[in-house]
């Protein structure tokens, strides 16, 4: 059993919880995630990326957003209430390196996986430069955060209420045509946002970094649910990533098989809240 120590709401759907997992902790490296399962004998297995760790204490920090009937048990749950399976760490790190400079573009609650990975470069001595985007003010997460150790950070906001009005994509455009350009780009948030990110660095030959985060069942490949193809192959996110070379993503193929899953989630949710199951 792993025990909650703190929960706070982020935004409207969005929660922090920090949980105790000291092997966890111990172990994991930036961009790997766990499974989290509800109960032990029906629960579903929840793919969350670790947003924090802290090795001494014995804790790692989740980012859930309240969509799924899994979700929303889990957002509904208290400081000193339990969860029952946190399994992990899994998938692969990410490969950080100095570099030079790194932009880390977060779109939503992008923002939390990114967290650790753009403190990883801070440390290797690199220069990093964070954008943040979401549709309004209230949905920036992870602002302060950054701030602790960033160089810079641009907040987007798609309504202008916070920061920039427009997309995250037209900042980082504008520092693929600073001279000199990144180095590299990393960029974590909803597949269309990860597409349009890829797609304005490619012109300008700069490697680019996305982690997907597709349907997932087992976590350890024999599903097949997470599959996606890359480079023309098939892969599993769950092994093979979480990470790719965001060129070679077929993201719209990724997001058909995403959409196709979405109704029946949302049909999920809806029992929840009404108190089905």
């Amino acid at each position: 059993m792993h025990t909650i120590l703190e929960k706070k709401q982020m935004s409207s759907a969005v929660f922090y919880l920090r949980v105790t997992a000291p092997g966890i902790a111990k172990n994991r490296h930036p961009g790997q995630f766990v499974l989290v399962q509800l109960d032990t004998e029906y629960g579903e297995r929840i793919p969350l990326t670790i947003a924090d760790a802290n090795a001494e204490d014995g804790w790692i920090a989740l980012v859930v957003q309240a969509v799924g009937a899994s979700t929303i048990k889990l957002t509904q749950k208290e400081v000193g209430d339990t969860i029952a399976v946190i399994l992990g760490p899994l998938g692969n790190p990410t490969h950080v390196s100095k570099v030079g400079t790194v932009v880390c573009v977060g779109g939503g609650i992008g923002a939390a996986p990114l967290h650790p990975i753009a403190q990883a470069y801070k440390k290797m001595g690199n220069k990093v430069i964070v954008i943040l985007g979401a549709r309004s003010k209230e949905l920036v997460v992870f602002e302060d955060e950054m701030r602790k150790f960033a160089d810079e950070v641009i907040i987007v906001t798609d309504d202008g209420s916070y920061g920039r009005k427009g997309l995250v994509t037209e900042p980082l455009k504008e520092y693929c045509e600073q001279n000199p350009p990144p180095n590299e780009v990393v960029a974590i948030g909803p597949p269309i946002m990860m597409k349009f990110c890829a797609e304005t660095t490619r012109p300008f030959g700069i490697h680019t970094i996305v982690s997907l985060n597709t349907i997932m069942i087992d976590g350890t490949g024999m599903c097949g649910g997470c599959r996606v193809t890359v480079d023309g192959k098939t892969k599993f996110v769950c092994v093979d990533g979480p990470e790719f070379d965001a060129h070679k993503v077929d993201f719209d193929g990724m997001m058909r098989r995403m959409k196709a899953f979405k109704a029946q989630e949302e049909r999920d949710a809806h029992e929840c809240r009404i108190g089905i199951y």
